[in-house]
């Protein structure tokens, strides 16, 4: 997504500011509502139910993107769940300004029902699955046969199911976790991500088998002249 070179900072911001919900007018806004599109276009004969957000490294900005995400698919109507898929370093809490008391990990290990987990946000179609405590064993927990009986039973409440989950080069939970996805998301930072590191991210989601959708490029800096730019300025 677009930054300010004036200010060199990201427009989405390092507190992961959910732009598309604060300022749905904004120029970065109507390119997550692109990204919205083009996802929606990407596979014409296949419903897509679930998606994943992952990066080849940490850093990447993943979790802003998935967050912004899905308040777009939600003020399309959607029916929409947010999962904080990483259980490792959760954010989604923080971003959206939930208790992470009760969450994924505890539906995982059967502490928690269902409707216990899933919490409301104030944009309107949205819901949302928190980490919870952090576990001793993510990836066991997600590769699990109740992960998939979970996955199942939220395509039946949900048009649309958001996982947020680990840099791919980190751990194998991305690679677990895009393997029950119907399509997966790579987030890159320009001028961060390396492109061995990149292609490696790559190779391991297809090993997984994974259904890449394509990959966004997130913190490209802007040439004042542009008129991003300039839309952005007059709105300060």
């Amino acid at each position: 997504m677009p930054t300010n070179k004036k200010k060199n900072k990201p427009l989405l911001t390092a507190a992961r500011k959910l732009i598309t919900s604060s300022n749905p007018k904004a120029i970065v806004s109507e390119q997550f509502r692109t990204l919205r599109t083009n996802i929606n276009f990407s596979m014409p004969d296949k419903e897509i139910k679930s998606m994943l957000f992952t990066s080849a490294s940490p850093s990447e900005g993943k979790s802003t993107v998935a967050a912004n995400s899905a308040v777009v698919f939600a003020q399309e109507g959607k029916r929409v769940l947010l999962i904080d898929g990483d259980m490792r370093k959760p954010t989604v809490h923080y971003t959206f300004h939930l208790t992470n008391t009760l969450g994924l990990s505890n539906l995982l290990t059967r502490q928690a029902l269902l409707e216990e987990v899933i919490k409301h946000d104030d944009v309107q179609n949205l819901d949302i699955i928190t980490c919870g405590p952090i576990p001793p064993n993510p990836a066991e927990l997600l590769g699990s046969k109740t992960m998939e009986k979970v996955l199942e039973d939220l395509k039946e409440k949900y048009d649309m199911i958001i996982f947020d989950a680990p840099p791919v080069l980190s751990v194998t939970d991305a690679q677990i976790l895009s393997n029950l996805c119907d399509g997966t998301v790579i987030v890159l930072s320009a001028g961060n991500t390396e492109k061995d590191a990149l292609l490696k991210a790559k190779e391991a989601l297809i090993s997984s088998k994974a259904n890449i959708l394509g990959a966004v490029l997130n913190n490209y800096v802007l040439q004042k002249d542009h008129y991003y730019y300039q839309y952005y300025g007059s709105e300060e």
